[in-house]
């Protein structure tokens, strides 16, 4: 394959899977994962920061992968909404998603499972306000957020049940 000028050999490491992409170093995070990667789960809303939809963990930490040129990226751990998943086990948060039909259209709903697993990372006995408070970076058109919150509540019982299983 023959690279154009304005492209670079990028090293990416999402989902714990090393990836090699050639694209122009400032190209958009969310594009290269849904386009150069084919990891189509992370949405993109507005395409300006505002509704959440692309959020993805890099290092750890929620970000709007439609803000961030990959070339930022290079040397850190991306985790988008398929890394969630350990296997074909659903994280717990995506389990409590489906039972509570947390989900609607589907635009939201990565950005909402990436804040709600931040939080309940850090806080697995959250409050409702706690819990509006964490996914107040994300917009959903379709709810009134009444579903989305719920399974956050019933996440949080899910991890700790788990912790207590000692896994």
């Amino acid at each position: 394959m023959s690279e154009s000028p304005a492209q670079s050999y990028l090293r990416l490491s999402v989902n714990g899977v090393a990836r090699e992409v050639s694209v122009h170093p400032m190209t958009r995070l969310i594009d290269v994962l849904r386009e150069d990667v084919a990891l189509t789960g992370t949405k993109e809303g507005c395409g300006e920061g505002e509704c959440g939809a692309c959020s993805v963990f890099i290092d750890g930490v929620v970000v709007n992968s439609c803000l961030v040129p990959v070339a930022q990226v290079v040397g850190t751990e991306n985790v988008t909404v398929e890394g969630l998943a350990d296997g074909d086990t659903l994280h717990p948060v995506q389990q409590a998603f489906i039972a509570a039909g947390g989900a609607q259209c589907g635009i939201c709903t990565p950005g909402m499972l990436i804040a709600a697993v931040a939080l309940l990372r850090d806080n697995d006995e959250p409050t409702e306000d706690e819990i509006r408070v964490a996914l107040a970076g994300n917009l959903c058109r379709c709810t009134g957020y009444g579903r989305i919150v719920q399974s956050v509540v019933d996440a949080a019982t899910l991890v700790r049940a788990t912790k207590g299983a000692g896994a």
